[in-house]
């Protein structure tokens, strides 16, 4: 039985996709056992195989690759491992341009320092491009950077981010010294409260 999927990538992401004399288009297409079909007058993508698993990680990995991510990072989707997060900015603003540049840059922060910061404590890549922000890493570790970009997004300050961010290392560290892989995403209750 053949499946398939369509999609729309913006058009200036079409090249990146395809890749010099198509090797990334071919590349993918022998990874996921699928067969890729690009319009890149409109940036419509079809994909079809055999392989249902196959299909939907070559259109996670299209997707990826359409919200700004590098082909090479976004192929990491393939391991059983990684997930890849999309957020959508205009969820928490509305359609107020203004306030999702604001936030963006909230995410993004000075010369890139918040989105670097993020990226370091929890060893995942991410991409603000257009009114999205993507997330490519291990399963656990893009659920706390998606819930450290969710807090800067709902308003919560820098450091406070930073500082949870900050702990969550520390316990990825330690998990990860123990052989664990589990971490907590939950607040622990300060004394007092």
């Amino acid at each position: 039985m053949e499946y398939s999927y369509e999609l729309k990538i913006p058009k200036e992401r079409i090249a990146v996709l395809i890749g010099t004399k198509g090797e990334i288009k071919k590349m993918l297409e022998e990874e996921t056992n699928s067969k890729i079909f690009i319009d890149s007058k409109e940036g419509d993508v079809r994909i079809t195989g055999e392989d249902s698993l196959g299909l939907f990680s070559a259109r996670e990995i299209i997707k990826a690759v359409g919200r700004g991510f590098s082909p090479e990072i976004a192929i990491h989707i393939l391991k059983s491992d990684y997930a890849f997060e999309l957020l959508n900015i205009s969820d928490y603003v509305g359609k107020s341009q203004k306030t999702a540049t604001r936030l963006k840059a909230r995410v993004i922060g000075t010369e890139g320092k918040t989105r670097r910061y993020i990226e370091d404590a929890t060893e995942t890549n991410l991409s603000i491009y257009g009114k999205t922000i993507g997330i490519i890493g291990e399963v656990e570790h893009v659920m706390l950077a998606r819930r450290a970009v969710e807090s800067l997004l709902a308003g919560a300050t820098h450091a406070s981010v930073y500082k949870w961010l900050e702990k969550k290392k520390k316990d990825l560290e330690r998990n990860r010294a123990l052989g664990m892989s589990r971490i907590e995403l939950k607040e622990e209750k300060e004394e007092g409260d």
